[in-house]
């Protein structure tokens, strides 16, 4: 095993984090939200407090736990034991899969703009974002400090339109366009619980920094203090652009738009600005997926250190990239994206990604439950009084389980089903450790 000669610094790391939460999704928000009216922007704030208590959870667990490979799995493993670790990774490692398929698949989607044979063409639609993949999947393997810089340089790139959209919208908002507060028919409650779960999927990616935590310059104070900047940033920047667009647009309009963000530049500064801001669109796909294929060889190289994963995990190159799970997890994604572009498969592409959302929320349930039980079992240097850490911990469970309830019975049911298909693999990675 290589040791690393490279480390993220505050920047990069927090441009991890950015760059994972906002995807290409945050750009299509607005016109999801249309149907539940100004209600919806209390559901942001109240998924964005979750969000950002779950930032400090991540942030002093960090601190406990500086140089932990693996993040929600390290923390999981050390609170809850082995099973529970395994669980997380094995729930966590899948979800990445079928996330990095779906950004990839977004991604083309943005850059049909540009070139429409990819909206008419499968097969070239298809090879595209295998390019994508694969191109990203080189570069890093490249050195974790190269795939660092790129993260940072497109996390601002997309930034930048949502800025602008946010800033100059505000002098076009209409108040009546907020009016029904509630036009979901259903309860305030019902609309309330449901516009938070459905923004709170926008926050998915939080822990991204704790991740690779062993490969972060000055662990235990970076990883902290990136996962709280970006969290804050994000969520800053989510809720003005949200409400400038919702505030820009009419429902009725935004009900039946797929490019809510370009409508709304269109309105401040003319037909020209829709290419710009689907190029954001491109660029938050591209940084996202970047993001993430550095975290995809991260997670297996923690459980395998463990002993809970096959030694192949463990491999690194000079640059000390652990390349094994980068390269395999990035087939696996492939073989999901072949899935999707072959049209009688669609469908089970779709069944997937709704199986990944619980072992997205899983790992912030056990982290919530892991921190008030490190944090009772062991002292550390953190400033957190004892009453303060209870209440920290249980507002992140009861809220992680909350969000669990609220995305639905069918996701619930198949996500526990795909976490204990992982039990098989746990029991013989077990016996085969024991017997060696």
């Amino acid at each position: 095993m290589q040791a690393i000669k490279e480390k993220l610094g505050f920047w990069t790391s927090t441009s991890l984090v950015v760059g994972n939460m906002i995807g290409a999704g945050i750009f299509l928000m607005p016109a999801t939200l249309s149907t539940y009216g100004g209600i919806s922007i209390l559901g942001w704030i109240f998924s964005a407090a979750g969000a950002l208590v779950l930032a400090r959870i991540f942030s002093n667990l960090s601190k406990m736990m500086p140089a932990a490979d693996g993040g929600p799995y390290a923390y999981s493993q050390k609170g809850l034991g082995d099973f529970a670790g395994f669980l997380v990774a094995w729930g966590y490692w899948i979800s990445l899969w079928c996330t990095n398929a779906a950004i990839a698949v977004s991604l083309v989607s943005a850059l049909s703009v540009f070139f429409p044979i990819l909206t008419s063409n499968a097969v070239v639609a298809m090879i595209t974002a295998l390019v994508a993949i694969w191109l990203l999947t080189w570069l890093n393997t490249k050195g974790i400090l190269t795939s660092g810089k790129l993260q940072l340089v497109t996390s601002i790139l997309k930034i930048i339109p949502l800025i602008l959209v946010a800033g100059g919208g505000f002098l076009f908002i209409r108040v009546a366009n907020f009016i029904p507060f509630n036009a979901s028919g259903t309860s305030a409650f019902s609309a309330f619980i449901a516009t938070a779960t459905l923004t709170f999927f926008a926050f998915i990616g939080l822990e991204c920094a704790t991740i690779p935590a062993g490969s972060v310059e000055n662990s235990g104070s970076t990883v902290a203090k990136a996962t709280l900047t970006g969290t804050v940033i994000v969520t800053v920047v989510y809720i003005l652009s949200t409400v400038s667009v919702m505030g820009m647009i009419p429902s009725k309009d935004l009900q039946h738009t797929v490019t809510p963000f370009a409508d709304a530049a269109a309105i401040i500064w003319g037909n020209s600005a829709r290419y710009w801001v689907s190029a954001g669109v491109a660029i938050a796909a591209f940084g996202a997926l970047n993001g993430y294929i550095l975290v995809q060889g991260q997670i297996p190289f923690a459980i395998a250190k463990d002993q809970l994963f096959p030694r192949i995990f463990l491999q690194q190159n000079e640059k000390g990239v652990p390349v094994a799970g980068i390269i395999i997890s990035s087939v696996l994604v492939s073989l999901i994206i072949a899935m999707n572009y072959t049209k009688g498969l669609a469908d089970q592409f779709k069944f997937l990604i709704l199986l990944s959302t619980l072992t997205v929320l899983i790992p912030y349930l056990f982290s919530a439950a892991s921190y008030i039980i490190i944090r009772f079992q062991n002292k550390y240097s953190i400033k957190t009084k004892w009453v303060s850490a209870i209440l920290l911990a249980s507002f992140a469970f009861l809220f992680s389980l909350l969000m669990i309830w609220g995305s639905g019975a069918d996701t619930v049911y198949w996500g526990f089903i795909l976490l204990m298909s992982g039990i098989p693999f746990y029991v013989w990675v077990i016996w085969k450790r024991k017997k060696y």
